[in-house]
């Protein structure tokens, strides 16, 4: 009797998993993407590219995906696991950021029979999760079983920004992107990219991300994940603690450097101590405990606030604790001369007699490694109040009267006929504005490109035409 009751007990759980296993099948989506790509060498140009990725069915009607796996889109179909039809679907909300999306299928016979994936909690290192999704190698669901690895602050390919992340070793490959990662039934990470080189070792955007995302995007707008706006140094050298007059129970992180635009401008100053986030420690390696023996980067505490709201700083100014309230107004793009990556949109450029100019953008530094070093440089700098973006000679198009000039290409351009200029569209403005006979471009080493106007508007048609460019300039300066 006590066997036949084991085997009864055993038989009902099996049971019981196998259909919660079908039940958590029917919520992933197979998603598919045709991209109008951009091509930043050659701005006016761009190419078509079809693609898949996963999904997950979440409550509300949204699909919930990786920006990556829908970025640039121009065409979006999804399909259900264990069907055959395909649905169209829109973009309702993206995160280049924290690649996330959220899909819509306006056909409610999508939803038939489907009941949505929930969220758990931040899973814990040696945690089992199973990985879904619909990978190269095959055309049906794939289900892989690993178990995390490490969580803490990772680059993310998609935005170079640097969030929580959680390593796992389950395999992951090409089209699990956006597919979900599961624990005890419950979603707490969003397949996001694997490090190529290595034998599985995948990253999930972790599910702290997905419901910061979800829920900034609840009033319909997305404002995206703050930044303080502030350089800091780490305090762990002895000679610079004994300077600020640390003693070994203080920790924190010196700041050197507040940006011009930073909301935190005239509450912190340069040489302050950052000691603490919310009443949270911040070590003197920059990093604090989110969990009992785990540690990582202080801006943790950063990411969990919506923007708009007031953050709580413990800081040391002259050797004398303080604290003060800071409100989180500013994203990467307020603070940093070179913008993240773009998606979503064609890129600015403007041609004056074959020389074509663009703001340099992280795109533009992925796309090419010609003269990176010296660029990417610049990529790492803060704005300032005359300076808020930066612009290069992307390339010159052979011709007549630009010989001697082709080998410029993606040069850093300071000056235009003696006069700085803040951004793209004022360098625009002043080039559209020059009355003088001859332009002449500068660097801050003092290297010069002389443009004679008059000869240069006289071969731009010829000149375009030779090269097969409708357009002289991006639609965002066609207005």
């Amino acid at each position: 009797m006590k066997l036949l009751f084991t085997i009864l007990l055993s038989t009902l759980f099996l049971s019981a998993n196998i259909q919660q296993e079908d039940v958590t099948k029917q919520a992933i989506v197979k998603i598919y993407t045709t991209s109008k790509i951009p091509n930043y060498q050659a701005p006016w140009s761009s190419s078509m590219r079809s693609s898949m990725g996963s999904g997950a069915i979440i409550e509300g009607g949204y699909i919930l995906t990786n920006a990556h796996v829908v970025a640039n889109q121009v065409f979006l179909e999804v399909q259900r696991y264990g069907q055959r039809k395909r649905y169209i679907a829109k973009v309702h909300a993206v995160s280049h950021q924290a690649d996330l999306a959220l899909l819509k299928v306006e056909e409610k016979a999508f939803f038939e029979g489907v009941e949505p994936l929930t969220f758990g909690a931040l899973p814990e290192v040696e945690q089992k999760i199973v990985v879904y999704g619909f990978p190269m190698g095959g055309s049906t669901l794939s289900a892989t079983i690993g178990v995390v690895s490490r969580v803490e602050h990772h680059t993310y390919a998609h935005s170079g920004e640097t969030f929580l992340a959680v390593q796992v070793d389950a395999a992951v490959n090409p089209g699990n992107s956006g597919g979900p990662a599961l624990s005890e039934g419950k979603i707490v990470g969003v397949v996001m990219q694997v490090i190529r080189k290595s034998q599985n070792i995948g990253y999930l955007v972790p599910v702290d991300m997905v419901q910061h995302f979800i829920t900034d995007m609840k009033d319909g707008k997305y404002d995206g994940f703050g930044e303080l706006g502030i350089g800091t140094q780490k305090l762990e050298n002895p000679a610079m603690r004994r300077y600020y007059g640390l003693d070994d129970n203080i920790s924190g992180k010196l700041i050197d450097k507040i940006v011009y635009s930073s909301s935190l401008k005239g509450i912190l100053k340069e040489g302050d101590i950052l000691t603490a986030i919310d009443g949270h420690n911040i070590e003197n390696d920059g990093t604090v405990a989110f969990r009992k023996h785990e540690y990582t980067d202080y801006n943790y505490y950063v990411d969990t606030y919506q923007m708009g709201d007031t953050i709580d700083l413990d800081i040391i100014r002259d050797k004398k604790p303080m604290k003060v309230k800071a409100i989180l107004q500013n994203r990467a793009d307020d603070v940093y001369l070179v913008k993240t990556t773009r998606y979503d949109s064609m890129p600015t450029y403007f041609i004056y007699g074959g020389y074509v100019f663009s703001p340099l953008t992280r795109n533009l530094l992925r796309a090419t490694s010609r003269n990176r070093l010296k660029l990417s440089n610049l990529a790492l700098k803060w704005q300032k109040e005359d300076k808020n973006e930066a612009v290069v000679l992307l390339k010159v198009l052979a011709s007549d009267i630009s010989r001697g000039d082709n080998n410029f290409g993606m040069w850093a351009i300071d000056k235009v006929n003696g006069e700085t200029f803040k951004n793209f569209k004022e360098f625009y403005q002043k080039m559209e504005a020059v009355t003088n006979h001859y332009i002449v471009l500068e660097d801050n080493d003092g290297v010069k490109v002389v443009i004679e106007k008059k000869e240069a508007q006289e071969k731009q048609s010829e000149i375009l035409k030779k090269y097969n460019i409708q357009f002289d300039k991006s639609i965002d300066l066609r207005d």
